[in-house]
């Protein structure tokens, strides 16, 4: 777990929640490649975590939906959206694909598979909107 908090003020933190570690390592390399802090959670539990921990710094969460633990990502959206509006978020997941209005409002979905860098796009533009 990579717990780093950003030096500068235009420096993105972006916390990924994914349980498959093949999947996290590579998303969070073309993450940290394109220029993010990049905080690796294996489960939501382990996410909502860090987020307590860091939320004035995090600025986007991408999670998987289907993860070991209390809570799924979906959830963790959710929880994310109610306590830190500010974060964008980007749900992914190779087997839900939930209608719009189950997602916390102005997230995004993702589906699977994807290629790394079409989530590097999608954290680029919701961060500059």
């Amino acid at each position: 777990m990579n717990e780093q908090i950003p030096a500068a003020n235009d420096v993105h933190m972006i916390v990924v929640a994914e349980d498959e570690e093949a999947i996290r390592v590579i998303v969070c390399q073309a993450l940290t490649d394109a220029g993010f802090i990049v905080v690796e959670a294996g489960h939501a539990d382990e996410a909502a975590i860090l987020l307590r921990a860091h939320a004035p710094a995090v600025h986007a969460l991408f999670t998987d939906i289907h993860m070991p633990g209390s809570m799924d990502g979906l959830a963790l959206a959710h929880m994310s959206r109610c306590n830190w509006p500010w974060i964008a978020l980007l749900i992914a997941s190779g087997q839900a694909r939930p209608p719009m209005h189950e997602l916390p409002e102005g997230s995004r979905f993702l589906p699977k598979p994807y290629h790394p860098d079409h989530v590097v796009d999608h954290l680029r533009e919701m961060l500059a909107a």
